[in-house]
């Protein structure tokens, strides 16, 4: 199957589950095409498919209920109930049960293309998939751990804090959201509702376009101002993931994002959370996730990339113990996470440029 047809049949499978929007949609195949690295993040339903394929002996391995969807730019920060900027993983819509190292190389292949698009820089894509294992295997071996920046972590902590100096900038563009007209899904309004610091806050709904991966879902915002400053929240549609439609005949609708949430080891959002089908959460500068193109030019590739491997141990060892992990990684040969990353780099660029391909000589709707 190739990657137009597989898009076809994902999407229409997606659709019989969940409402989707059109424009959105459309938006989102035009994105894809730009380059491999937004391809890549937006078609985890094609890594599902195209991975175990790809690079058997990899994806034989211990299965842990991983992210699924791990790239470099699934990472941003969040406040802890004593109001502490806290860095992680931000995002867990494809959250599944699925081998440990599907987590591993989407991240060394993201890492990749990163660097290809001179998103990361002073690193080759060799150090790249060594920093991640490395970081990996320390949190392994040291239990985990999660990234506090308060007293610790300068170095990512002042890689984290470079998009919070203008936060005006941020508010300036959410506020600037059409306000939707219509009704929203019940189940959404009173969940925005509940969210809210006080039950009687009177709040507009938008649609906010955001991320990759759930672009064309229904995503509602709420805002309003409260003691003079605007706060806002999000109920974003989830549904089965991917790996699920890649890998069984007939998927059970059942969420992990709660699950995964609750096992990893986090310091926790305390807005972060699902109510029914809707992912609730705060949104702030401080609050969101953390784009490559807002890093410091003298960012530190290798630091931050061995604290995101570190990281993806945080949430994969809230299901299965360090010693099963350990065992399975000892087995494997030196510069496997690199060699698979390369193999999945080329074949998602291979897709890539069939999409590519599709969008130039598709001829366009009547208008």
């Amino acid at each position: 199957m190739n990657i137009i047809k597989a898009n076809q049949k994902y999407e229409a499978w997606l659709g019989e589950r969940i409402p989707l929007l059109a424009a959105d949609l459309e938006h989102k195949h035009e994105l894809m095409s730009l380059a491999p690295f937004p391809f890549l993040r937006a078609t985890f339903y094609r890594w599902a498919q195209t991975w175990p394929a790809v690079s058997p002996k990899t994806a034989a391995a211990p299965e842990v209920l991983g992210v699924g969807d791990l790239h470099v730019e699934n990472f941003g920060t969040w406040r802890d109930v004593e109001g502490r900027l806290v860095w992680g993983i931000n995002d867990f819509d494809e959250a599944c049960w699925l081998p440990y190292t599907c987590d591993l190389v989407r991240l060394a292949t993201s890492a990749h293309f990163a660097i290809a698009g001179d998103h990361l820089k002073m690193i080759t894509p060799g150090k790249a998939s060594k920093a991640i294992l490395d970081g990996y295997r320390a949190a392994l071996k040291g239990g985990g751990g999660v990234f506090v920046l308060a007293e610790h972590h300068p170095v990512l902590r002042t890689m984290a804090v470079e998009r919070l100096k203008q936060p005006e900038l941020y508010w300036q563009k959410m506020l600037a959201l059409k306000t939707l007209t219509g009704k929203i899904p019940s189940s959404a309004a009173k969940s925005l509702k509940r969210m809210m610091p006080d039950p009687k806050l009177k709040f507009r709904v938008v649609h906010r376009i955001a991320g990759l991966g759930s672009l064309g879902r229904l995503r509602f915002v709420a805002l309003a101002d409260w003691h003079g400053g605007t706060v806002a929240r999000e109920a974003k549609e989830l549904t089965t993931s991917a790996w699920l439609w890649a890998h069984s005949p007939r998927p059970k609708a059942k969420l992990f994002y709660q699950q995964i949430l609750d096992c990893s080891m986090r310091c926790p959002d305390p807005f972060a959370k699902l109510c029914g089908r809707w992912m609730l959460r705060r949104l702030a500068p401080d609050c969101s996730r953390i784009e490559l193109a807002s890093l410091p030019a003298t960012h530190d590739a290798v630091k931050l990339l061995f604290a995101m491997g570190w990281e993806t141990a945080n949430v994969h060892l809230g299901s299965v113990k360090a010693s099963v992990l350990s065992r399975d990684l000892a087995k494997r040969p030196s510069g496997w996470l690199h060699r698979a990353a390369e193999e999945m780099f080329e074949s998602t660029s291979r897709d890539w440029e069939a999409w590519r391909k599709r969008k130039v000589t598709e001829p366009r709707s009547p208008q």
